[in-house]
């Protein structure tokens, strides 16, 4: 009989093989790490990774293009290097020795030169992501440079730009490799908010939330804006629902502020792999209630996941974005609502991701402030999300959508001045697993068409959809039953209960069906209980 031999593993044949794959892997050099230094170690490679293939990818579009005009290979070696070849084109400059293919081949070491020790590695990638930097300046500052210290595992990290480098980034006939880089830099993203639990909640909302907030805005043109971007998710959406729905990105400016550093950077990587022009995200990290980096700047859409219930925040007694009441000391949640509703231009709408209990607050002089909005007809709807969809906290949330003109023909043919729509989400969504609910794409459309039905925007229009109150579902009420509630806005107050439903059979048959049922049913507990009587009997 023959040697048996070793099979060697089959390729990831999937997208999904293939992030599990490189998660895995980079799960290894985890070793000593802590769970941020670590998340900036991978995060890191993935942009290293991104910005080479996209260069190589440009690079082979130039030589094709000179060649075409009849330049031979000295010609052509002549002006493939010109910088504004690449930038020209949205691709950063990647000098030789920060390009993939030369990290790849030297993962395992170089050999010394002169005196010089061999370098490692993290050596190698250190002074790749400096390279990197050095021929962009708007990345200077914002690559990671931790890859030489002791707790990195050389060997490992060799191993892992071994699989980035194998691993097939490519679709036949669509997209390019960086797309999908993008996808593994979102589900990486994911995997790291996850692990790290409440942290993790500080730079990244989950996916299905943002496409609500998304879905329901359509935001396809103009400025979109979001004052605490974690790592850009709102922005990358942005740009997947446009893209989706055949429209330009060009269309759309983006403009961010991140009070974190290390998330900031992030944001920065993330827009870069997405392709997404990020001069519009502050040039550095900085708290939005300190200092507003775009406070000259009025926007069309705003988006946002403000951090829930803060306690501990710089507020200013006087200022111009208090104009509906000056917020609690011990609460920034209608400090946030009020800096959006202050840069919304005068067609704009904005989606905002909040704890149930600004809702309904009246602490604190909360409910002074929601009722004085709600007076000024600045919100449009509310919906009531189901629990456990934010793996970082188990507080409720809610979204609060506001619109600064519900007239007709403002972005819908149906006039809802001084109405607002209330939609109780609470019973949609799925379990990931026993932690983590997600809302499927059905119940996000679900949302989104009760929405523009309501509003009579084109998209309804375009589907042949109208509005009507669902009970138990969705509603839409005057302003002055809400103010007759006291200007709570929690969806369940003013949807009511859901309709039974009617299975046809006339209520006598009913009763006598499901009597007869519960006497079948004690008949036979009495039959169990005499037979248990005679066991015990028979033991003692």
């Amino acid at each position: 009989m023959p040697p048996r031999t070793k099979k060697e593993p089959s390729a990831p044949s999937t997208m999904k093989e293939l992030k599990d794959t490189l998660w895995k892997a980079a799960d290894k050099l985890r070793g000593s790490m802590d769970a941020s230094q670590y998340k900036d170690v991978i995060l890191g490679l993935i942009f290293l990774k991104y910005v080479s293939d996209a260069y190589e990818e440009r690079r082979e579009a130039i030589r094709s293009e000179l060649a075409e005009q009849g330049m031979d290979d000295e010609q052509i070696d002549m002006l493939i290097d010109d910088p504004e070849e690449y930038l020209g084109y949205g691709v950063f400059v990647v000098p030789a020795q920060a390009r993939w293919s030369y990290l790849a081949q030297n993962a395992k070491g170089l050999p010394a030169l002169g005196s010089e020790p061999p370098k490692n590695i993290g050596q190698l990638v250190d002074e790749a992501m400096d390279l990197v930097m050095g021929a962009n300046p708007p990345l200077a500052g914002t690559l990671p440079r931790i890859f030489n210290r002791d707790n990195v595992d050389q060997r490992r990290l060799g191993e892992l730009l071994d699989l980035f480098n194998s691993a097939r980034f490519s679709r036949q006939g669509e997209g390019r490799a960086r797309d999908l880089l993008g996808e593994v830099y979102e589900y990486f993203l994911e995997k790291f908010a996850r692990a790290e639990g409440k942290r993790g909640g500080e730079f990244y909302t989950p996916a299905s939330v943002v496409k609500v907030l998304v879905e329901v805005l359509e935001p396809t043109s103009g400025r979109v804006y979001d004052p605490c971007c974690g790592s850009g998710g709102m922005f990358v959406q942005t740009e997947k629902f446009i893209h989706d729905h055949e429209g330009d990105p060009k269309d759309v400016s983006i403009y961010g502020q991140e009070n974190n550093e290390r998330t900031w950077r992030m944001a920065k990587m993330n827009l870069a792999i997405h392709g997404i022009g990020n001069k519009g995200l502050a040039n550095r990290w900085g708290d939005t209630f300190v200092r507003d980096y775009h406070a000259e700047l009025s926007m069309d859409y705003v988006l946002a996941n403000p951090p829930f219930n803060i306690k501990d925040w710089h507020r200013a007694q006087e200022d111009p974005r208090w104009v509906y009441g000056v917020p609690p000391k011990n609460n920034a949640n209608y400090a946030w609502i009020q800096h959006i509703l202050s840069k919304l231009a005068p067609g704009g709408q904005a989606g905002v991701v909040m704890a149930n209990g600004s809702m309904s607050s009246n602490s604190s002089g909360e409910g002074d402030i929601r009722a004085r909005i709600v007076e000024a007809d600045l919100v449009s709807c509310m919906v009531a999300l189901p629990t456990q969809l934010f793996r970082s906290t188990g507080i409720p949330v809610c979204l609060w959508f506001f619109a600064k003109d519900k007239s007709a023909g403002a972005k819908g043919a149906t006039d809802r001045t001084g109405e607002v729509l209330f939609i109780d989400a609470r019973q949609l969504g799925y379990m990931v697993d026993r932690a983590e609910r997600s809302l499927a794409p059905e119940d996000i459309a679900k949302i989104a068409d009760t929405f523009h039905a309501w509003r009579g925007s084109a998209s309804a229009v375009e589907k042949g959809l109208k509005y009507e109150d669902v009970p138990g579902f969705c509603a839409t009420k005057a302003l002055a039953e809400i103010k007759a509630s006291d200007y709570a806005l929690t969806p369940g107050r003013y949807v009511g209960a859901s309709e039974l439903e009617n299975d046809g059979e006339p209520l006598e048959d009913k009763i006598e069906r499901l009597t007869n049922e519960l006497f079948a049913q004690l008949d036979r507990s009495a039959r169990l209980e005499q037979v248990l009587r005679e066991q015990l009997g028979r033991i003692s």
